[in-house]
């Protein structure tokens, strides 16, 4: 679990509304219906038609991650690798077979597949990196999800504002509801830009770094598969390998 990810958003609810209190308008003064459904119905739309299907289910299933991002314990995986390095020394690569059907994470065992079948280096290099590019780039797609969210609310804040200050202009011959009207038009404002610059710029950059640290595990296990399948000592495969832990 991402302690500061949890953190961060409490302190942004807490920020608005302590905020809120502390300049005197109120929590209630943040509630309207008008601008969220000009802001938030309106990013909404705005993200649904920029983003194909496939991209917006990539980007929900992934939006956990900023909370619970995929474990992988480098350490544990280059202390692994190491051994199966071991095992093909002293038994070949087909003593690796019982290994790679116990193996839970995809991308590895596929590696594992490509050294017990005995190709080249370079094939399982292009191969593995190919897999991790195209991983690489739908997890990233998924990410600028929110990163268009981030840019599309400011907008569409303003635009609540201008159509609430349309609708004061309409009054103008009531002063009672000048003040009211101007305060509402401004919560899209507040609405848009606080949407933007607390949850959706920070999930999306969140989200890349986690998608970024996710690569560089994955470069490690092509390393490590090179290393198996050239049948390096496994003490240099282990050094080679810890350079990743930095």
């Amino acid at each position: 679990m991402d302690i500061l990810s949890i953190i961060g958003v409490i302190l942004a609810f807490a920020s608005l509304l302590v905020g809120a209190v502390l300049k005197g308008a109120g929590i209630h003064a943040l509630l309207s219906g008008a601008a969220f459904t000009i802001v938030i119905v309106g990013t909404i739309a705005s993200i649904c038609i920029q983003t194909p299907l496939p991209v917006m289910q990539r980007a929900l299933r992934i939006l956990p991650w900023i909370f619970k991002p995929p474990l992988i314990e480098r350490s544990l995986l280059i202390k692994r690798m190491v051994e199966w390095s071991n095992t093909a020394r002293k038994q070949g690569l087909l003593g690796l077979e019982p290994v790679i059907q116990a193996e839970r994470d995809d991308f590895v065992r596929k590696g594992l597949q490509l050294v017990v079948d005995g190709s080249e280096p370079d094939v399982i290099r292009s191969i593995l990196e190919v897999d991790m590019h195209i991983r690489e780039q739908a997890d990233t797609r998924g990410a600028k999800v929110f990163e268009g969210m981030g840019i599309y609310s400011p907008t569409l804040g303003i635009i609540g504002a201008v159509l609430g200050l349309m609708a004061v202009l309409q009054n103008l011959a009531d002063p009672s509801k000048l003040g009211h009207g101007i305060a509402a038009a401004f919560v899209a404002t507040i609405y848009g830009i606080g949407l933007a610059n607390l949850f959706f710029l920070p999930i999306a950059n969140k989200l890349k770094v986690v998608i970024h640290g996710q690569t560089e595990a994955r470069e490690m296990v092509v390393e490590g598969m090179i290393s198996i399948a050239q049948g390096e000592n496994p003490r240099s495969v282990e050094s080679k390998l810890q350079g990743y832990l930095h």
